[in-house]
């Protein structure tokens, strides 16, 4: 006599159950790692070269500066304000929320914190009525990403705490090189782009200005991929020849 049984059969029903709780516990897992710990994000526009550039891919810390309500999909959060919050320094690249929309993802580095005095004049950045230090490091011929080629000079800009990060200036009288003197409200940055006369950033009053702690989603850390878009997506045989591979991993100062 055998003591074997025979199993009954899971039902197409259950089966079915199975897969829907098992593809909810991802969702929730995947949601949860990107409201809390990391987000990926990707570069659409040159207003950050040369440190970022189209194409790049990078992950951003959602701890960084703690939660808001922006650090949520849909900006939905059972709280006010912010909560667990750590201040940015000057200097770090953030993404955050375009204060005119409250929806639209940016990425600026602050440059001015609060309480602060920012001025450009004549294509230098004033801050607390002191020039910027910048040194010359080259130039170069950079093409946008719709065929346009400008002549760039790339400057190391060493800001008041030590920071020290590249700029591309096309020259020094362009629309955003002359500006008045803006002062940084309390719980609010002052933000600009690395590529300073193709960024629309808290120079431009009415689309950004000083933006909010409570809009700020997170810290940009690293790149983890990087394509330099020559390829379709269905080129797939063209891929390994579009990835900028030097730019793998690299840190975001």
């Amino acid at each position: 006599m055998s003591d074997n049984y025979d199993l009954p059969e899971k039902g197409a029903e259950q089966e079915w159950m199975e897969i829907v709780k098992t593809a909810f516990w991802a969702v929730l897992l995947a949601l949860t790692i990107r409201s809390t710990i990391a987000e990926p994000f990707n570069i659409p526009s040159g207003s950050m070269k040369p440190t970022l550039l189209v194409g790049d891919y990078l992950f951003v810390s959602k701890f960084s500066y703690g939660y808001s309500k922006y650090s949520f999909p849909l900006g939905i959060a059972p709280f006010k304000g912010r909560i667990m919050g750590t201040e940015p320094e000057q200097g770090d690249v953030i993404v955050f929320k375009l204060p005119s929309d409250n929806k639209t993802d940016y990425i600026k580095r602050v440059v001015g914190m609060p309480g602060d005095t920012v001025q450009v004049r004549s294509g230098r950045l004033y801050i607390n009525g002191s020039i910027v230090d910048r040194e010359l490091v080259d130039e170069y011929d950079v093409t946008d990403r719709f065929g346009n080629v400008a002549r760039m000079r790339e400057y190391h800009e060493i800001l008041p705490n030590g920071v020290v990060h590249k700029i591309y200036e096309e020259g020094d009288n362009g629309p955003l090189d002359n500006t008045k003197i803006y002062t940084v409200p309390a719980g609010h940055y002052f933000m600009m782009g690395d590529n300073r006369d193709n960024s629309q950033d808290s120079r431009v009053s009415h689309m950004v200005g000083p933006v909010s702690y409570q809009n700020l989603i997170g810290k940009a850390e690293f790149l983890f991929f990087s394509t330099n878009g020559h390829a379709h997506l269905w080129e797939f045989w063209k891929w390994p020849w579009t990835v900028r591979y030097d730019r793998l991993l690299d840190k975001i100062k």
